[in-house]
């Protein structure tokens, strides 16, 4: 397996309609290890300008997380084992630049 020399700290934390955090037990935070630096891809991603900012940092964290769950997921029979191959074909398409006009 390639190397993780980065390292990522994602929080989740819902917010409530009057626009403040939520109290009590309510945030996921987890850790994950990429090979991938995501803050250099989402700048690209938003010199780009195909995606609104949000849908920029979207995209990137979540490729990131399923591309990290489907390198873990290679044995057979894994349920996520065939997220790869189509993972691949997204990650290309959302990094082709946009044709000239």
């Amino acid at each position: 397996m390639s190397s993780s020399k980065h390292r990522y700290r994602i929080t989740v934390t819902p917010i409530e309609a009057d626009g403040l955090q939520c109290s009590g037990r309510c945030t996921i935070e987890f850790e994950q290890r990429s090979p991938r630096d995501w803050m250099r891809e989402l700048e690209e991603a938003q010199r780009q300008r195909r995606l609104s900012c949000n849908e920029a940092a979207g995209v990137v964290v979540a490729t990131g997380l399923l591309e990290a769950l489907a390198a873990a997921a290679r044995g057979d029979g894994h349920p996520l084992a065939t997220l790869q191959p189509e993972l691949d074909g997204l990650i290309a398409r959302l990094r082709a630049r946009r044709p000239a006009q």
